[in-house]
């Protein structure tokens, strides 16, 4: 009886074992959860042009940003664990939509991560109208001139939206958050002055910013950031602590074979090492990071301790 039982075993495991060495034989669905055009957008096609050549399977990039990233990512949390859908998300829906609002997903149990894809701040950037050219300056406004601020994110839920009430909790001030579904509209009502600043990842922004049409005021990471040297941090315009990090990773569906999740990670990782594609992305204000599956379930964990406690204390919520 008991030879028969490590017989089965034996065989599951080799039948397994070949299902992922014969893995991919059709085309990959890949899930970004931010609309075209997006930062994410521009991430995930560079990512599938390299990967359908390295895996020998088309990579169908789909873009589903509906409400915040939530629903390509239960999509993916839901679908069949055989490495054929794949989600690029960002913080929201990971380690900020849990704390509000009820999902149809549980992230550390639907979800397998795959790899950190890049680590980026925010930038907060203004309508080149709005008379001020400094954090101290901003906020003075703001404080000057009640109700007469507005500002645009790229979603309720996301990074550029909880960024935004930290900055108006520790600074004192208020504004009006408009949501919008995704970058590209967020900064053009920037842009048209119908919100007049905005934080957002660098990508979106870079143009409008070299035009004239936005000004960057500060960054939201630690120190100043290596691709953008010239912005000055939130920290050291008198808030010091202030850090909020966006970044993107690749994950797939819980219960995934571990040799296929790795086969992606190690593909993966190629890809962001390649120097056409990082000189590429960090054209557009992309670090790329890379790394173990278990370093992005560390990241999500350590992001999820770090932000539900100032979701609950700013009282952000989905409008």
């Amino acid at each position: 009886m008991v030879r028969l039982l490590f017989a089965i075993v034996a065989m599951i495991v080799g039948v397994a074992h070949a299902h992922a060495q014969a893995w991919p034989e059709r085309p990959i669905r890949f899930l970004m959860s931010a609309p075209a055009g997006s930062s994410i957008d521009v991430l995930g096609r560079a990512i599938a042009d390299k990967l359908k050549d390295r895996l020998g399977q088309p990579v169908v990039v789909e873009n589903k940003p509906a409400a915040g990233g939530t629903v390509a990512t239960a999509e993916v949390a839901h679908s069949p664990p055989d490495g054929y859908t794949m989600l690029l998300a960002f913080n929201g829906p990971l380690s900020f939509a849990p704390f509000l609002q009820k999902l149809p997903y549980d992230v550390s149990k639907d979800l397998a991560p795959v790899i950190i894809t890049s680590s980026q701040p925010n930038v907060l950037a203004v309508n080149a109208s709005l008379p001020v050219r400094s954090i101290a300056e901003l906020v003075a406004y703001a404080k000057a001139n009640p109700g007469k601020l507005n500002y645009a994110s790229v979603g309720n839920g996301s990074s550029s939206h909880l960024n935004m009430e930290l900055f108006k909790s520790v600074a004192g001030f208020d504004a009006v958050h408009v949501p919008f579904n995704g970058s590209p509209p967020a900064v053009k009502a920037t842009v048209q002055n119908e919100t007049q600043m905005m934080f957002a990842v660098m990508q979106p922004l870079q143009a409008q910013i070299q035009a004239g049409k936005l000004r960057a005021l500060a960054v939201t990471t630690a120190k100043r950031f290596a691709l953008s040297p010239e912005i000055p941090t939130i920290a050291e315009a008198g808030y010091p602590g202030f850090e909020a990090l966006a970044w993107n990773g690749v994950l797939v569906a819980a219960a995934t074979p571990a040799a296929i999740v790795q086969r992606l990670n190690a593909e993966i990782n190629a890809i962001l090492k390649d120097p056409d594609v990082k000189a590429k992305l960090n054209a557009q204000g992309f670090e790329l990071i890379g790394g173990t599956p278990e370093d992005f379930a560390r990241l999500i964990k350590s992001d999820s301790d770090k932000w539900a406690p100032v979701i609950a204390k700013t009282g952000a919520r989905i409008d």
